[in-house]
């Protein structure tokens, strides 16, 4: 191996134990993911939740489930289920637009601030 690839592999390494420098770009970036990820978890989680249910009332009435749990008749509880879960599906769009944009209100200020101090350099 010659020297100029020996000292090529040494920085890769050596970069990787340095402490890195945080830089204004950097803290923009945590400021919007700050902005984002509750807003995303919540639509994730709220949307599989309503998927969940959707599905289960859908079970009810295209199986024979209700009937193993010991009910006479699951078309009425599974269609009610189903449209419940529906609804909530439907719903978490308008719910997750809604959280981000309060969020994106409350961090603004900061974000532009930092965001023109980047751009003036």
């Amino acid at each position: 191996m010659d020297n100029n690839s020996q000292n090529f592999i040494v920085e890769k390494i050596r970069t990787q134990y340095m402490e890195k420098e945080s830089t204004e770009l950097d803290a923009l970036r945590e400021l919007d993911a700050k902005v984002k990820r509750p807003a995303n978890v919540f639509a994730y989680v709220f949307g599989s939740i309503s998927a969940i249910i959707m599905g289960s009332g859908m079970s009810l009435v295209m199986t024979d489930i209700g009937e193993n749990l010991g009910m006479a008749n699951a078309m009425i509880p599974g269609i009610i289920i189903g449209v419940i879960g529906m609804l909530m599906v439907i719903i978490n769009y308008p719910i997750y637009k809604k959280f981000l944009g309060s969020r994106r209100k409350k961090y603004a200020d900061k974000i532009i601030t930092l965001s023109n101090k980047i751009m003036k350099g």
